[in-house]
């Protein structure tokens, strides 16, 4: 029986098959090579990174000796996160901050606020003056600390609902600490707006030589409006524009009331900008591909997110927002807060989460110099934050405090995002240490009252879940 012609099949040959499979295996050769040549020029770019630097090792040198606490500030180590590096196939760098004397990096903040003041004569050192601030804990510590090594006092307003252990770092430190309720920035009795009256008030205070007796304090102009100073001079001398040599001594020797402001004064976008930044570069050798960073006041993302991308614009600067903060809906979609977070709805005015220092519902003036140079946001959940601080101790023995948490968790959903896999290198903020959050985030009986679950496996789920590009 002969079949059709059409319902044969015709095998293909061993000819064929023999050219099918160089096909293929050239097919593959090409592909390696093209990869392999990719590597080699990546890496050539990356050794012509490294050779426009002098290598700078760690070592200790001679004769080589800082003038107190306010030498200690800054250039602290860029370390590996080993255990997210290696997961993820890139390096994930972040800079040590909780190593300043001050235990965070609001030490930055704080020097820089108070020696711009001291050179614009704002400000004289052993003269009974008074800086007061407004925070959540990390920046009164930092101010506190320094004020005492300068020669100030200092008197610190923060809600009552942040970790005991700041109260308890700041008393040792010999600050005035005044607690009040959470509060919106609208509210006159919110723990910012009350620093400023009480600055605005100092010049007013009983004389504690003449109790029953009150200064005539006033105002000094400043060139900020933010920044607020008052003075127990005479308002007839502060008036006088033509003062004798010896007027103006006793003028300036006069107690000072000091608002720092850390929230809208530009001391401390360039404290990022002249310091945090340049010491990424330089610690990089300019090798970077992403920073990554939490906003509350906005300074640290504004001013090293700033310098960085002025130095390489290619640079992806990524926003860590932890819940109930309006800064990811500002960089998504234009708007600080939806209906859902609408002021008055939140377990706290401020923000509705248990990460404290960063997470905010205004747009200060710092953020505001970081919203042109932010490439992108993510949220990050409690559970996240809290997951991820348990990851850390048990896989690289670092002991981190919330935002530093958050700001993990944000560089593995930007590396997701974005594909990365090729040894791509990110930096982030390493805040503070776990030691300003024994009394809250690492509580575990204070997490399990606010139904915030400790569970590690979410941070293995996120590494090993497939990326997005």
């Amino acid at each position: 029986m002969h079949l059709p012609r059409f319902l044969l099949i015709r095998l293909p040959s061993k000819s064929t098959n023999r050219y099918l499979f160089y096909g293929v295996l050239i097919g593959l050769a090409v592909s390696l090579t093209t990869t392999s040549v990719i590597d080699y020029f990546r890496q050539r770019k990356r050794k012509r990174a490294e050779l426009t630097f002098e290598p700078r090792p760690i070592e200790l040198r001679s004769d080589e000796v800082v003038d107190g606490v306010v030498g200690l500030i800054g250039n602290t180590p860029l370390v590996r996160i080993k255990s997210l590096s290696e997961a993820l196939g890139v390096e994930i760098l972040g800079k040590a901050e909780f190593m300043n004397p001050g235990g965070s990096v609001k030490d930055r903040v704080a020097l820089r606020m108070i020696e711009d003041a001291e050179e614009r004569g704002l400000l004289h050192p052993h003269t009974g003056s008074r800086i007061f601030e407004g925070t959540v804990g990390s920046t009164g510590i930092s101010i506190a600390t320094i004020a005492r090594a300068k020669g100030y006092e200092a008197t610190i307003i923060m809600p009552d609902d942040v970790a005991e252990e700041k109260v308890k770092a700041l008393l040792a430190l010999g600050a005035e600490v005044e607690r009040v309720r959470p509060a919106s920035i609208v509210d006159k009795k919110q723990f910012v707006n009350l620093a400023r009256e009480r600055a605005k008030n100092f010049g007013s205070e009983p004389d504690p030589a003449h109790p029953h007796e009150k200064h005539r304090g006033h105002l000094i102009p400043t060139a900020s409006s933010s920044v607020l100073v008052t003075t127990t001079a005479d308002e007839a001398l502060a008036d006088n524009a033509l003062m004798s040599p010896k007027e103006e001594r006793e003028f300036a020797l006069k107690p000072r009331g000091f608002f720092a402001d850390q929230f809208e004064n530009r001391s401390n976008y360039y404290a990022h900008y002249d310091g945090t930044g340049p010491e990424i570069w330089r610690q990089t050798s300019g090798w970077i591909d992403a920073f990554v960073s939490g906003a509350g006041t906005g300074g640290t993302i504004a001013g090293t997110g700033q310098y960085l991308k002025a130095k390489k614009p290619d640079i992806l600067v990524a926003l860590a927002d932890p819940e109930g903060s309006g800064l990811y809906n500002k960089v998504k979609y234009g708007v600080m807060f939806d209906k859902k977070e609408a002021e008055g709805t939140k377990r706290r005015h401020q923000v509705d989460t248990v990460v404290e220092g960063i997470g905010i519902n205004r747009l200060t003036h710092n953020f505001e110099l970081a919203l042109p140079i932010i490439d992108d946001a993510f949220r990050v959940t409690d559970a996240e934050a809290v997951a991820m601080s348990r990851y850390l101790v048990q896989h690289d023995g670092l002991f981190l405090g919330s935002s530093s948490a958050c700001n993990l968790v944000t560089c593995i959903k930007l590396v997701k995002k974005m594909g990365w896999s090729n040894g791509e290198r990110v930096v982030t903020i390493l805040c503070d240490s776990g030691t300003r959050h024994y009394s809250k985030f690492w509580n575990d009986d204070y997490l399990a009252k606010a139904k915030i679950p400790v569970d590690m496996g979410i941070i293995d789920r996120l590494l090993t879940e497939p990326s997005r590009k």
